[in-house]
């Protein structure tokens, strides 16, 4: 296996229809690998996407950035309902605060 696959972000989790353990990669969602233990989910997944790399690189396709190597500007947007806008603005005016501070506190809990 490349060390660039080590950078993707894996999970293992229990799946219970499946009576299985699934190894998951964040950065390819379509992808995963079901087995009776953690440890085999995991070496399964990385496998795969070994895998997976290695075809889409061979073909010339593009392969996704790993997300810990992503650099992220610290600003999205997010629209909700006016009301919900509405609600955010007298609870930040309520703690004296701009509402781009509070939604953050809150995302951050």
């Amino acid at each position: 296996m490349k060390n660039a696959d080590d950078k993707y972000t894996y999970r293992v989790t229990w799946s219970e229809e499946d009576g299985e353990y699934v190894g998951l990669c964040a950065e390819f969602p379509g992808l995963s690998w079901l087995t009776g233990t953690p440890e085999g989910a995991l070496k399964g997944i990385r496998r795969v996407v070994a895998g997976v790399v290695e075809d889409m690189t061979r073909n010339g396709e593009k392969v996704p950035d790993p997300i810990a190597l992503r650099h992220y500007s610290g600003k999205f947007v997010v629209r909700v309902p006016s009301e919900v806008h509405r609600q955010m603005a007298l609870q930040a005016a309520e703690a004296g605060v701009s509402i781009n501070r509070l939604v953050s506190a809150k995302l951050s809990r």
